[in-house]
């Protein structure tokens, strides 16, 4: 025999609990604890969990607990009720609240409980102990392994456990299997539906409060989502014209933002571009991301002129630093990241010219499409 918890124990409400942490969530509710039970001290009917009731309302109670190898003798108390128990992960007895809480050390297992309570008229009559007073009332718990079996009223003395064994049996049945599962999957469903419901609102307030058609919708966290919510319609028939064409209208836009920087009349950066419309690797200096970004601000070939940003915040942004990005976009292996890529490069590089940029673009998937 092992004594895991003894001594004085502050209860609140009435009540002290077992709960073990591999069972359902607690959430305290004592009609669900004792529904179906003929005693109504331990309320052992939510797996896991059991909930011990006290005569003393508020204050310290005397409160041993013991875990046995086998059944221990029933030598005392006046109030006796025994009920079974399924210990899964760590069990602890724990007060009102979740102030105090001892750990019932109970390896994985069945169990068989037995609660006595002594003089719990008394606790109930004084209510409330305050510190200093005598105590009223004590309770045991004792564990021991054993099948699961019904829950029995040992011994009946007080009119308080007589009372809450008449609340115990008034209870209408637990739920069936079957109105349990229910239950669950109507949670399930509740659960899904408000996911599904804050994802939606999530959605609108990300598209402005209309969403897009589907394709543009389904777009991955990237360039090319964040760019549809400039111009939806852009990316969509984009989109629609296949990945070929997402391909070429990453490469086109890619010229359009060298182009618009002066960088297309720089050699080694023409090279690049002509490499790109190939389709084959890029050149040196371009195989490596960190020399090719030295060579671009040292080379003295290349123009310095600054631009606006998108945002108007700013209006000393290098517009060549800005374009050149958008030929390694446009070589992405994926062809509507090579497309987002490209135009978020273009965008940043036209500045606060926005609508030649779509203007441009249009053009140029209208071209790739027969549809100019």
């Amino acid at each position: 025999m092992r004594t895991v918890v003894h001594g004085d124990v502050h209860v609140h409400y009435g009540q002290i609990y077992v709960h073990d942490e591999a069972g359902e969530p607690f959430e305290g509710d004592l009609t669900a604890c004792f529904a179906g039970q003929r005693n109504g001290l331990c309320g052992a009917a939510v797996p896991g969990h059991l909930f011990l009731i006290t005569g003393l309302h508020t204050g310290e109670v005397g409160f041993t607990a013991e875990v046995h190898a086998s059944e221990p003798p029933d030598d005392d108390g006046e109030d006796v009720v025994e009920a079974s128990f399924h210990a899964g992960g760590r069990t602890v007895l724990v007060t009102w609240g979740g102030e105090d809480w001892w750990d019932l050390e109970l390896a994985p297992g069945d169990y068989r409980v037995r609660y006595r309570g002594t003089a719990m008229d008394a606790g109930r009559e004084r209510d409330t102990r305050l510190g200093g007073e005598p105590r009223q009332d004590s309770y045991l718990l004792q564990f021991w392994p054993a099948p699961p079996a019904p829950d029995v009223v040992v011994r009946e003395t007080s009119a308080i456990a007589a009372y809450w064994h008449g609340f115990a049996r008034d209870l209408p049945p637990p739920p069936t299997e079957e109105e349990l599962a229910a239950r669950w999957a109507a949670r399930q469903r509740a659960e899904e539906e408000a996911r599904a419901k804050a994802r939606h609102e999530q959605l609108l307030h990300e598209w402005g409060g209309t969403l897009p058609a589907g394709p543009v919708l389904n777009l991955p966290p990237g360039s090319l989502r964040e760019f549809a919510k400039v111009d939806r319609e852009l990316v969509g028939a984009a989109i629609a014209a296949g990945p070929e064409i997402c391909r070429a209208l990453a490469r086109r836009v890619a010229h359009l933002a060298c182009e618009r920087a002066g960088l297309d009349g720089v050699g080694w950066i023409a090279d690049g571009l002509r490499a790109m419309d190939e389709g084959k690797a890029l050149p040196a200096p371009f195989d490596d991301w960190t020399t090719a970004w030295d060579r671009l601000l040292s080379d003295l070939d290349v123009p310095r002129t600054l631009v606006r940003t998108p945002d108007g915040r700013h209006d000393n942004a290098l517009q060549q630093a800005m374009a050149f990005p958008a030929i390694f976009a446009a070589v992405h292996e994926n062809e509507p990241e090579a497309l987002g890529g490209a135009m978020s490069a273009a965008e940043h590089t036209y500045g606060d010219d926005r609508a030649r940029l779509l203007a441009e673009t249009r053009a140029a998937l209208a071209e790739l499409t027969g549809s100019g």
